[in-house]
């Protein structure tokens, strides 16, 4: 009966130990950021990771991530220089870095802090889109508008809100649907504008391009028609100068061989009939085998 007792005492000291030990003993691990409320008045900021004592009921200990955190703003419509309204969606990456005025001005609640940081991102976004182009902000300044934009608020919210702004980014630009249809209609009819061009200029030169080969090729054809005429007339000339030659030299040896090929020439076609006089002229070498009249 005095053994149950003392066990009773004992674990009634061990229970009474471990509630003053909870509520006087705190760890801060190496992923968050601590602070130390007494009555709910900040006394202590940014406490270091490890083991830390408190006192039980006085003390409040408030933790936070210290952990690169993201914040996903929901889709808005900016509008850009020339008065167009894009759908842009985006997101940014932030974390505590000021502890105690992250506290003071959202109370430690990560919720508000993003709705702070999503309303200044937003209203940063709206500003820049107003001075730039659609280009500009789709493609062409694109990178540079986001750098530009979390080096601005990367100091505004450290000095008010006790947040670093790490990145901004945009997920996707899009036009809005009421937009979009009129948008690709009028990029349809210039495209169509722009073929149409294109068609006509390649008509045009490939009639010019035509023409030069047609004209190259009347020049081409007349100066071969003028060679081989002067070929052929000189042929004709040599010709008739070697027959000039070949017949004063010797006229019956010319007249014989003349009259050789005009018997080859008739007498080609064995089905050919020819009626002429034995006396004639035409077989006077055939009559006369020594040539002779």
């Amino acid at each position: 009966m005095n053994l149950n007792r003392v066990t009773i005492f004992w674990l009634a000291v061990l229970g009474i130990a471990l509630f003053i030990a909870s509520n006087t003993l705190y760890i801060v691990k190496e992923t968050e950021r601590a602070i130390l409320l007494r009555f709910g008045e900040l006394v202590r900021a940014d406490i270091p990771p490890g083991l830390h004592f408190k006192m039980p009921i006085m003390h409040q200990v408030r933790l936070f991530n210290r952990r690169i955190l993201t914040v996903d703003s929901n889709p808005e419509r900016f509008l850009t220089k020339e008065k167009k309204f894009l759908e842009v969606d985006s997101f940014a990456q932030w974390r505590v870095y000021d502890v105690s005025q992250y506290y003071t001005a959202t109370n430690g609640e990560v919720r508000r802090a993003e709705a702070l940081l999503a309303q200044r991102i937003n209203n940063g976004l709206r500003n820049n889109f107003g001075v730039r182009t659609m280009h500009e902000v789709v493609s062409g300044e694109r990178d540079e508008l986001m750098e530009d934009l979390t080096e601005t608020l990367g100091g505004i919210t450290k000095q008010e809100f006790g947040i670093e702004l790490i990145d901004i980014r945009v997920k996707r630009i899009n036009l809005p649907p009421d937009v979009s249809e009129s948008v690709y209609n009028r990029m349809n009819t210039e495209r169509q504008r722009k073929a149409r061009e294109y068609r006509s200029e390649g008509l045009e030169q490939a009639e010019g391009i035509r023409a030069k080969a047609d004209r190259k090729k009347i020049v081409i054809l007349s100066n071969a028609y003028r060679e081989a005429e002067q070929l052929r007339g000189e042929g004709d000339a040599n010709a008739t100068a070697i027959y000039a030659t070949a017949y004063n030299r010797s006229p019956e040896f010319y007249k014989f061989t003349r009259s050789l090929n005009a018997y080859r020439i008739a007498f080609k076609n064995k089905s050919d009939i020819m009626l002429l006089a034995p006396e004639g002229e035409f077989f006077k070498y055939i009559d006369n085998l020594q040539g002779k009249k």
